[in-house]
């Protein structure tokens, strides 16, 4: 994976992300999550405090609350304020060096295409989470999990062991799509549906 790869797909979560928030209805805010125990807004809370952890963390900032325990951004418009950190985001890392080999992360330094990854993996896996929560048809596109695996690869199985982070990696049923093989791995069953929570 090239930097301009890694930049390609964070870019393509960013889109997901918003794509779904926008499209999310008034009254879905409170419904569950595939994240056991958290609501739709609570996810996108966390979504966007993540993403501001890895837009702030390259000029040496910290966001504005815990994600695990986020401030809660919904008071005005949902989709203007998770626009204003996805944009800062973008734009932390287009001002980086073409040439960077390692960048801060919220999790450590990492080469540059690892990072953005690693941050595109958090927006598109949450995005999916707020898609099936509220029914809206958007799924984890094939290529975007693509483009995330080699970041969920290097990552996932050691924030799950030392932080408890990601549920446990399900089971992957025959005839998964690469999608649907992320998202297991990610501790999801790529088929939930609010009404099996």
């Amino acid at each position: 994976m090239t930097n301009i790869q890694g930049i390609e797909v964070l870019t393509r979560s960013h889109d997901y992300l918003r794509e779904v928030v926008a499209a999310v209805p008034e009254a879905a805010w409170a419904a569950p999550t595939p994240c056991a125990e958290w609501t739709v807004r609570q996810v996108l809370n966390h979504a966007r405090i993540d993403q501001q952890a890895y837009g702030l963390v390259l000029t040496g900032g910290r966001p504005d609350s815990d994600p695990f325990h986020p401030a809660d951004a919904l008071d005005g418009d949902p989709v203007a304020e998770l626009d204003k950190v996805l944009r800062m985001v973008a734009d932390a890392y287009a001002d980086l060096p073409a040439d960077a080999e390692q960048v801060p992360t919220p999790l450590g330094p990492m080469p540059l295409p690892f990072a953005a990854a690693t941050a595109a993996m958090d927006a598109a896996v949450h995005a999916w989470d707020i898609a099936v929560a509220t029914g809206r048809n958007r799924p984890l596109s094939t290529e975007l999990a693509e483009g995330i695996w080699p970041a969920a690869e290097r990552i996932v199985d050691q924030l799950r062991d030392a932080y408890r982070v990601f549920a446990p990696a399900r089971e992957v049923a025959e005839g998964y799509d690469r999608a649907e093989t992320l998202l297991a791995f990610l501790g999801r069953d790529p088929h939930w549906t609010p009404a099996a929570s």
